[in-house]
């Protein structure tokens, strides 16, 4: 029965059309001071009478959230009780990072790409490092602002977002026989054949800029240079190849490039015997030997928390896919001798129902959430709604 409900509802609902809603403010007259309620009044339920999608934690928030938004319909001069008021100060937010569903909402206002290229879209962007994903939204990459500003620079017409929806519709037409291919194909040709030898001459080369600094390398004397690598701009020595010192490069208060303070640790590298400290790569932070290059020892940065898999004897750190997402594995899994593997945080906290060594975090829009992997425990954002209730 409920697999029966859930599939005629779901029909039923793909046929309705949407909801529709009154955004309000209201203002209420309390003597010497108004409060005001936001919210919205439902006024057309459509598909929302059959079926309401809450399928995800985040879906099953979002449509919380939107219930406890609704206001009842009202008058002017109207009575109401007045149960709770809020002294909150707002200030104007910026628009909010692109997740894949607002990006895939964009751009289909904008009419670019199509339902079966929206998914090749997400993965491109993310695999070549353009873009990195931090809790489900999009945060440019230094390499992806860098490539956006060559491109913008050097082919302005076809990067502009205008160009790809009119070339949708063009293909459109050619599909539909009304218009020539050959002739759609020699109008973008010409002028991108002139942009693109124009881009070979004058494009700048940022794997071969060097940009001078005040450092001196302490290995041979030499002046250091900031290079670009495919992990960002790192200090390099410019004595190159004899000497290959390297350094993490940032930039100070005022625009100059200082070397990144090493990060000591008590660790020590189980190769030499040297001292490990903390360096940045492509699938995040890890601990590298200091004595490298002549000893690549590394390791991963423990999160305090051991590998649940009875007799592993790993630990629990940080990772990234090949896609930038973070995730959290025991440090056996890259030799294959573990498989444990989690999307939320680990947490060196005790389950206080299970007494299990560690429990989960994971962030939403209604705040952080902790859970048991061992058990049902759950603590959080619903729990601190019913306290405040």
């Amino acid at each position: 029965m409920k697999l029966y409900t859930l599939i005629w509802q779901r029909f039923v609902a793909s046929q309705m059309v949407p909801a529709v809603y009154d955004s309000t403010t209201v203002d209420i007259n309390r003597g010497r001071a108004v409060v005001r309620a936001t919210g919205q009044i439902l006024k057309f339920a459509g598909y929302t009478r059959v079926y309401e999608v809450a399928d995800t934690d985040d879906e099953k928030a979002e449509a919380a959230d939107s219930a406890d938004r609704l206001l009842p319909p009202l008058e002017v001069g109207d009575t109401v009780t007045l149960t709770v008021v809020r002294p909150e100060q707002h200030w104007t937010q910026p628009p909010p990072r692109f997740t894949e569903a607002s990006l895939v909402k964009e751009l289909e206002e904008d009419g670019i790409g199509r339902p079966s290229t929206y998914a090749s879209i997400m993965s491109t962007i993310v695999d070549r490092g353009y873009i990195e994903k931090k809790e489900g939204r999009f945060f440019p990459t230094e390499l992806g602002v860098i490539v956006n500003g060559l491109l913008v620079e050097s082919f302005p017409k076809i990067v502009d977002a205008t160009f790809t929806a009119r070339m949708e519709a063009d293909l459109d037409h050619v599909e539909e026989g009304t218009a020539d291919w050959r002739v759609l194909l020699g109008q973008f040709y010409g002028p991108f054949k002139d942009d693109l030898e124009r881009a070979r001459a004058e494009m700048r080369d940022v794997k071969r800029e060097e940009i001078p600094t005040d450092l001196v390398c302490e290995k041979c004397g030499k002046p250091m240079v900031v290079k670009w690598g495919r992990n960002g701009r790192f200090l390099a020595c410019q004595g190159y190849p004899e000497c290959r010192n390297t350094k993490e490069a940032i930039q100070n208060d005022e625009g100059k490039w200082e070397a990144m303070p090493a990060q000591t640790t008590d660790e020590v590298c189980e190769t030499c015997g040297a001292p490990m400290t903390v360096k940045r790569g492509r699938f995040g932070s890890f601990l590298a030997c200091t004595r490298y290059p002549d000893c690549k020892t590394t390791k991963p940065i423990s999160l305090g928390v051991k590998c649940p898999r009875e007799g592993c004897g790993g630990f629990l750190a940080e990772k990234r896919s090949r896609r930038g997402k973070p995730f959290f594995g025991c440090s056996n899994w890259q030799k294959k001798a573990c498989d444990f593997v989690s999307w939320d945080r680990p947490i060196p906290q005790p389950c206080p129902s299970c007494n299990a060594k560690f429990v989960v975090k994971k962030e939403n829009k209604r705040g952080v959430i902790l859970r048991c992997l061992t058990c049902d425990w759950k603590s959080g954002a619903d729990d601190t709604e019913e306290n405040a209730a």
